[in-house]
């Protein structure tokens, strides 16, 4: 293996070989490689990255799995109430992969300032609610205290300040249709404690979030009854078992959807971005072995004349062949060297420089979303590398044809 790998290295140093007609071709190949692996980790790392930042999304204002009333009421508002007293809350005890069971009730508003008027879906959480998510979208001000005494203080998206001209400490009156029987409405007043910006304007134009006693007292419900339970699970891979698994675990009263069901068009185009990532690998994975096929059939031929000799002086077909991999080899690691340095340099620019923004009406965030595992990043690099070789050992084999009586005397 030394004897090839030396010759090997003395075809790649050579003079005759960097100025030889292969040599554009092997650049070629190089090139051809490393754009692909650049378009390889900007797939993998965005299409990731976007599922996995709108999953978050939905999640933060929808839980992973929503537990409500059986009834056939589609509305936002939290109508017939659950009690709070289930066997479930506040822990799922009998189901696995399960991290949090928050109570939450909704109820549709207007919010009515002296120039403008928007409609509102009021979100009522209580002292368990994860404010994990709302960390992150935070723009302004502090997150909500439900915990003491009732207070007025609420969350309202940044979309819904600007289109309302609100700021931090404004006051707001929002008013609320009392019930099916009472059309008087009714007000209550809150007061604006942080501004958010999830980027997700379905989400956003909509939702403020308030303490969970005002919707109880709208609905003149006891401080036992709730609108929904919201379940977060450990892994959202794990959603669709650990769904059915919360709806056997439920009372029959209970109906369970997890958000892939009530968000389905999301979800569903969502799924298209693994069948686009597999598509954009397999493309650019063929086009990376095509041209170093190409680049290592023309060193064949180029080297014919050394081909002839060697198998002259007794090197069998594998040993030839093994000199021709390890340089195909060497030229494979220098496409994918140059590759991961650049792609995961545009990656972190994008990460932490932000610098290429989407339409949130059309991809439901501001910007790119960038994913980054060693993981992935190895896979792909060792993918790439042992399907190139793959398609150069069917090339190699044009070694064992070559005659060397002819080789040599090949021109």
């Amino acid at each position: 293996m030394n004897f090839e790998f030396f010759i090997a290295r003395r075809i790649i140093a050579s003079k005759d070989y960097k100025s030889s007609i292969s040599a554009p071709i092997i650049k070629i190949a190089i090139t051809a490689i490393a754009i692909g692996v650049i378009m390889m980790l900007i797939s993998i790392a965005t299409g990731i990255g976007l599922q996995k930042k709108i999953r978050e999304k939905v999640s933060a204002f929808n839980g992973d799995i929503i537990i409500t009333n059986f009834d056939t009421n589609f509305s936002n508002d939290s109508q017939n109430p659950i009690s709070k007293d289930q066997p479930f809350y506040p822990k799922f005890k009998n189901i696995d992969g399960i991290k949090h069971v928050q109570v939450t009730a909704s109820k549709g508003g207007v919010i009515r300032t002296e120039t403008d008027f928007e409609g509102v879906v009021v979100k009522g959480v209580g002292d368990d609610y994860d404010w994990e998510y709302f960390k992150d979208y935070l723009v302004e001000g502090k997150l909500p205290d439900f915990r003491g005494e009732l207070n007025e203080d609420v969350l309202i998206s940044e979309y819904l300040a600007n289109r309302l001209h609100l700021k931090l400490g404004d006051k707001i009156t929002t008013f609320f249709l009392n019930d099916e029987v009472s059309k008087t409405p009714r007000s209550r007043g809150f007061e604006i404690l942080g501004i958010y910006n999830s980027g997700f304007q379905q989400f956003d134009e909509q939702y403020i979030i308030a303490d969970i006693r005002h919707i109880q007292k709208l609905n003149k419900w006891d401080e036992n009854q709730i609108g929904a339970f919201e379940v977060f699970v450990n892994d959202f891979d794990d959603i669709v078992a650990i769904g059915n698994e919360v709806y056997n675990e439920t009372g029959s009263t209970l109906d369970t959807q997890t958000i892939r069901d009530k968000y389905a068009s999301i979800f569903e185009w969502l799924d298209l971005f693994d069948f686009n990532i597999l598509a954009i690998i397999g493309i650019m994975i063929l086009v990376a072995g095509i041209n170093m096929v190409t680049a290592l059939l023309v060193l064949i031929l180029e080297r014919t004349q050394m081909i002839g000799i060697l198998k002259a002086m007794g090197s069998s077909d594998s040993s030839v062949r093994k000199i021709f991999l390890f340089n195909a080899m060497y030229l494979i690691g220098v496409g994918l060297f140059w590759g991961n340095l650049i792609g995961i340099g545009l990656l972190l620019l994008q990460k932490y420089g932000k610098v290429f923004p989407l339409n949130p009406n059309t991809y439901y965030v501001s910007e790119a979303p960038v994913y980054l595992s060693w993981d992935y990043i190895l896979v792909m690099n060792l993918g790439t590398f042992v399907l190139c070789l793959v398609m150069l050992l069917v090339a190699a084999i044009l070694i064992t044809k070559i005659s060397p009586v002819k080789a040599i005397r090949f021109d």
